[in-house]
C-alpha cells in the first residue's frame, strides 16, 4: 500500500511540476561554450517533450600543426550556426538531441621551412620550397546527434543549465596546398610532388569527418 501511495503521489506531482515550468515561460535564450567554440542560443518549448533550439558558435584558434613532417601555423576559423530538436522522453532534464551545424569551417595553413623538408616523397631545400600555404575546408553541413541534460523548462525559476555531448558528421574535408616564393615554385616536377603532398594531407584531414561536440551553457527563460 505504501508503494502504491508513493507512486500515485509521484504521478500527481511530476505533471504539475512540468506544467509549472511551462507556465513560467516557453522561450529561453542563453550562452554556451565547448568544442564548437563560444556562442549564443535560443530555445522554444513546444511541449514538455519537444524543444526547438537554434544556436551560433564561433571558434577561432591559432596552433602549430604538423603534417607529414612539416610544421605549419594553423589558423582554425569555424562559424557554426545550427538548428536542433531536443527530445525529453521522460519529461525531465535528460534529452536526446538531433539536428545539424551549418556555415563555413576552415583551417588555413602556412609554413616557411628553415631546413630541408620532404615534399611528396622528395627532399627540397628552404630556398626551393619558399612558403607553403594551404587550406582545409570542412563540409558546410554537418548532421549532429547527442545526449545531454537541460533543466530550463523542467524546473521553476528563470535560470536553467544545459550540458551536451555528441558528434557532428560530415564528408571528407577538401584540402588545397600551394607554394610560392621558392626557386622551384613553378617547376613541373616540384608541382607534382606538391600534389602528392596535398593528397597525403588529405588522408590526415579525413580525421575531421567526425568532430566531437561537448558543450555547457546557461539559459534564461521568459
Amino acid at each position: 500500500m505504501k508503494t502504491l501511495l508513493i507512486a500515485a503521489l509521484a504521478a500527481a506531482v511530476l505533471p504539475a511540476t512540468s506544467a509549472l515550468a511551462q507556465e513560467n515561460g516557453r522561450f529561453a535564450v542563453g550562452a554556451q561554450v565547448g568544442t564548437p567554440g563560444a556562442g549564443l542560443q535560443a530555445q522554444f518549448s513546444l511541449s514538455p517533450v519537444v524543444v526547438l533550439r537554434g544556436g551560433y558558435d564561433v571558434l577561432k584558434w591559432d596552433r602549430d600543426q604538423t603534417y607529414k613532417g612539416i610544421d605549419y601555423d594553423a589558423k582554425i576559423d569555424f562559424q557554426s550556426p545550427g538548428a536542433f530538436v531536443d527530445l525529453h522522453p521522460f519529461r525531465n532534464g535528460f534529452l536526446v538531441s538531433g539536428g545539424a551545424y551549418f556555415g563555413d569551417r576552415k583551417i588555413d595553413l602556412d609554413a616557411t621551412p628553415t631546413g630541408n623538408v620532404n615534399v611528396g616523397g622528395a627532399t627540397f631545400t628552404p630556398a626551393q620550397v619558399g612558403t607553403l600555404t594551404g587550406r582545409i575546408d570542412l563540409e558546410s553541413t554537418a548532421p549532429f546527434v547527442g545526449l545531454g541534460y537541460d533543466n530550463t523548462f523542467t524546473r521553476g525559476g528563470r535560470l536553467g543549465f544545459r550540458i551536451l555531448a555528441g558528434a557532428a558528421f560530415g564528408d571528407s574535408p577538401q584540402v588545397d596546398l600551394d607554394a610560392r616564393g621558392g626557386t622551384l615554385s613553378n617547376d613541373p616536377i616540384f608541382r607534382a610532388r606538391l600534389d602528392q603532398e596535398e593528397q597525403e594531407i588529405q588522408s590526415e584531414a579525413d580525421d575531421y569527418k567526425v568532430l566531437p561536440v561537448v558543450q555547457a551553457g546557461l539559459n534564461f527563460k521568459f
